[in-house]
Order: C-alpha cells, then sequence, then structure tokens
C-alpha cells in the first residue's frame, strides 16, 4: 500500500518537476477531456449522491449507532465540529470567501453583469457550490466509514466500503486499488488546498509587508508551512490537530464577527435570509442543469471544478470525519454534518461576499478589480474598504495559515492511516513522510501550471473516485438494511450479499 501510493506520488512529482512545460500542457488536455465527456457525469452522481443522503437521514436506519450501541461521543459537539470545519472547507472558504461572489456578480451566466439580479444570481450560485452537495459527498464516505468501522471493526481505510459487495475479497488486490486511489486523491485534494493557500498568504504579505507575489515565495510558504504541519501531526489528533482547529475556527469567528459588524450588517442579514430562500427555490432545477451550449466553459470553471475537487478531496474528509466521529448515531451525523457546515458556510459567504457585492453596487468600489487581478488578494481588498485594515490583514493571513496548517496535518494523518491499513495510530516516520509529501505535491502543482494544474489535479482522481462512491452507497444501504432487521448488532459476515 505504502509503495505503490507513494511511487504513483513519486512519477508524479519527478514528471511536473522535470518537465514542467509539458506537464502544464498535459494538464490543460486532461482538463479538457475530462470535462468534455464527463461532466454530465458528475452532476447526476453529486445530486444523486444528495439525495441518497437525505434519505438515509430521514429513513429508519438513522437510529443505528457508529459503535456499540451504548457508546458515547470521543469528542465534544462543538470541538467536533470545528474539526470537521477546519478540514472539510477551511482553505477553500476564506480563498473563495469574497471572490466567488464578486466574479459571479461581474460574469453572471445568464443575468447582466453589475445589476441586482447579477447580485441574487452571483448568492444563489455561490450558495449552490458550497451548499448541500459538498457535504453530502463528504457524508457518502465518511458515514459508512465510521459504520463498518466502529461498528464491525473493519480497517479505517476505504476499502472497507466493498466489503458489502466482495466480503474479505477487500484485503486483496481491490482494496489495494481502492486505497491507493484514494490516498493519491486526497494528495492532489490537500494539495489543491495548499496552493489556493499560499497564493492567498502571499498576497496578505505583500499588502502587509511588501514581499512581491512570485513562484519562489510560494514555494517558500509552503516548506515553512509544510514544517510546522509535519510537528502537528506528529503530536497527533487529540493534541496538534484538535488544539489548531480549535484555535483555526476561534481566529475565522473573530474575523467574521468583525466583518459584519463594521461592514453593512442589515444588508449582510437580509443577503443570508434570501439567498437561503433563493438555494431552496432553485435546488432542484440548478443541481441537475447540465450546460449543453458549444461555450461550456462556465460550468467548468466553476461547477464542475468544485464538484471533482469535492469528490476527490472526499477520502481525506471522510476517513478523518469518521475517525472523530465513533458514538454518533447515523441520523445525528447526518443531520450535524449536512446541516451545520452548510449554515455555517453560507453565513460566511453573505457576510464576507455580501460585504464585497455591497461596496461595489452602493459603496466606493475598489474590490472588483484587484478580485478579478487576483483571486487570492480578493479578501485583503475587502479588508481595505474597512477600518483596522493592517491589523485585520494580519488576522486574515493568520486564518489562512493555521487552515493551510490543519489541512495539511490533517491529510497526512489519514494518507497514513490509509496506508498503514486502517491504523488509528500510525507510524511516526509514516506520518512525516505523507506531510512533506503533501507540501513536494502542492510546489510541484503551483510550478507546473499554477491554478490550471490544482484544478486538474482535483478533476484527475475525481472520475474513478465517482464511481466507487456509488458504489459504496450501495453498499452501505444494504448494510443497513440488515442491521435494522438483525436484533442487535448482526455479524460482519452477515453484511456480505
Amino acid at each position: 500500500m505504502f509503495l505503490g501510493a507513494a511511487g504513483l506520488i513519486l512519477a508524479f512529482v519527478v514528471y511536473g518537476a522535470l518537465f514542467t512545460a509539458h506537464a502544464a500542457a498535459t494538464f490543460s488536455l486532461v482538463q479538457d477531456a475530462i470535462i468534455g465527456y464527463f461532466g454530465w457525469f458528475y452532476i447526476l452522481s453529486a445530486s444523486a449522491i444528495l439525495v441518497f443522503v437525505v434519505w438515509l437521514g430521514v429513513g429508519r436506519t438513522g437510529n443505528i449507532r457508529l459503535g456499540g450501541d451504548h457508546a458515547q461521543p470521543e469528542f465534544h459537539s462543538l470541538t467536533w465540529f470545528t474539526m470537521l470545519m477546519a478540514a472539510g472547507m477551511g482553505i477553500g472558504l476564506v480563498f473563495f470567501g469574497v471572490a466567488e461572489p464578486i466574479e459571479h456578480y461581474l460574469a453572471p451566466p445568464v443575468s447582466q453583469t453589475r445589476t441586482p439580479e447579477a447580485i441574487r444570481e452571483a448568492m444563489l450560485l455561490t450558495f449552490f457550490h458550497w451548499g448541500l452537495h459538498p457535504w453530502a459527498i463528504y457524508i457518502a464516505i465518511a458515514l459508512p466509514l465510521a459504520y463498518f468501522h466502529f461498528r464491525h471493526e473493519l480497517p479505517l481505510a476505504p476499502r472497507s466500503l466493498l466489503y458489502p459487495l466482495i466480503g474479505d475479497r477487500m484485503y486483496g488486490w481491490p482494496g489495494h486499488l481502492v486505497d491507493i486511489l484514494c490516498t493519491v486523491g486526497t494528495l492532489f485534494g490537500v494539495g489543491t488546498s495548499l496552493g489556493l493557500g499560499a497564493m492567498q498568504i502571499n498576497s496578505a504579505l505583500g499588502l502587509i509587508a511588501g514581499v512581491p507575489g512570485s513562484l519562489l515565495v510560494q514555494l517558500l510558504i509552503i516548506a515553512v508551512i509544510t514544517t510546522i504541519a509535519t510537528i502537528s501531526v506528529v503530536t497527533g489528533l487529540k493534541i496538534g490537530i484538535r488544539r489548531l482547529s480549535q484555535l483555526n475556527v476561534a481566529l475565522a469567528v473573530v474575523l467574521l464577527a468583525f466583518v459584519f459588524v463594521a461592514g453593512p450588517t442589515v444588508y449582510i442579514l437580509e443577503t443570508f435570509v434570501s439567498g437561503i430562500g433563493q438555494y431552496l427555490q432553485n435546488l432542484p432545477r440548478i443541481s441537475f442543469n447540465v450546460d449543453t451550449t458549444a461555450n461550456g466553459g462556465w460550468q467548468r470553471d466553476w461547477t464542475l471544478f468544485y464538484w471533482s475537487w469535492w469528490i476527490a478531496w472526499c477520502p481525506f474528509v471522510g476517513v478523518f470525519a469518521a475517525r472523530i466521529s465513533r458514538g454518533r448515531t447515523v441520523r445525528q451525523f447526518i443531520l450535524a454534518m449536512l446541516l451545520a457546515p452548510t449554515l455555517g458556510g453560507f453565513f460566511w459567504f453573505s457576510v464576507m461576499g455580501g460585504s464585497a457585492l455591497y461596496i461595489e453596487q452602493f459603496g466606493a468600489g475598489g474590490i472588483a478589480g484587484p478580485s478579478l487581478e487576483d483571486e487570492a488578494f480578493s479578501l485583503f481588498a475587502l479588508l481595505q474598504q474597512l477600518p483596522m485594515t493592517w491589523l485585520m490583514s494580519v488576522l486574515g493571513m493568520l486564518v489562512v495559515v493555521i487552515f493551510f496548517i490543519t489541512s495539511s496535518d490533517s491529510g497526512s494523518l489519514v494518507d497514513v492511516m490509509v496506508t498503514s491499513g486502517g491504523h488509528r495510530h500510525p507510524p511516526v516516520a509514516y506520518r512525516i513522510f505523507w506531510c512533506v509529501a503533501e507540501g513536494v505535491v502542492a510546489a510541484t502543482l503551483l510550478a507546473a501550471g499554477g491554478l490550471v494544474a490544482l484544478r486538474t489535479a482535483s478533476l484527475t482522481p475525481a472520475l474513478p473516485m465517482t464511481v466507487f462512491l456509488l458504489v459504496g452507497c450501495y453498499g452501505l444501504a444494504r448494510a443497513l438494511r440488515v442491521d435494522a432487521q438483525t436484533e442487535g448488532r448482526p455479524d460482519v459476515e452477515d453484511l456480505v450479499e
């Protein structure tokens, strides 16, 4: 397992480092091919997974507990939530919090640019991309992993999703292939986030200390943060990762509260409420919308990038969320993981994106230009329009840095657990290797094509991962049905079809 996954990553790094121009061209071709032939499959699968997760949440199997029938949660609910948020969407929320609503406002797919209709469409599309779909995708792998591991003592590794279909054969080559795929997908997903984070930290340093934006600076940032993340992952889940996640969410809440109070507070609340209403009204329509026009560039650059990013990222979030969710029922797990982070993300975008849109529409402007030139600078372009710019920019940079660290150390822990056979307390040497590997992959992606390479890295492993998720959903549904029909917990062999 370790050698197979490490070998693939090493081959990728060598290719990207030694043949940078060719790698950049290849990444672009691969992205166009996947979107052109399989975009519809991503759209259909993501929406089908959401329907499946909601069905499980309201169904009669919702009372089944992840662990023994009297198992208690290992972490307090607030601590559990902060770790989920930090792992699930941390850097993405900070990076796109201002950038995405502004870009949709300036170039909406349907409405006229810079109009009230464009504002409504911008918030609808942002809520859509960061709403129920990504968290349903996470649940689709996290829930079966937690169920099979804590209730039936199968390995805490993606291969366990195959057990209802192939039984003990999951310990052979089919399981090896799945775990290697998920390890590589996790590494690319984390690498994408780390690359985005490095770009944003570089932008903050430019505003605060005049540090120029360059690839060299971003590579140095990745090196420093990877070192800190390595220390965190070595100290373990309950010390390093838990403490950093709590600190991260606390700092993000302070930044959020400042913008909420210093910005257009009433407008933010109106945006939040009306945005939820629009989202719920339009969710069925936009969930199955496939751009069939000759120029499907908007959907490729936004919706399909996000869907593939969530899918590539889901093994990481799934294993991590499963690891910290012992003792909760299926219904508690789904409701908490589906609704709470979604509403938290909606409020974040209403505060950050809503404030930026208000300033562009009714205030002095000055955000759209810098945001279009550099997405990574958009948050700091907003903070420049508010009081205490320097102090809040420092705080914003700290939020990005710690999200960077928590993404790297959490992702490393997941890769280590998977490549060590699902071990919950894997060896220190493995932890160091995978944490360093994530930094190297992020650096390679930035050097070999920047944002295009980052997006392609998420698109490519997501295609087979989508098939695996759908298979896993079927297996989980069958296992839960058998469990609900059995007095007490069934033997694990009873789950095999």
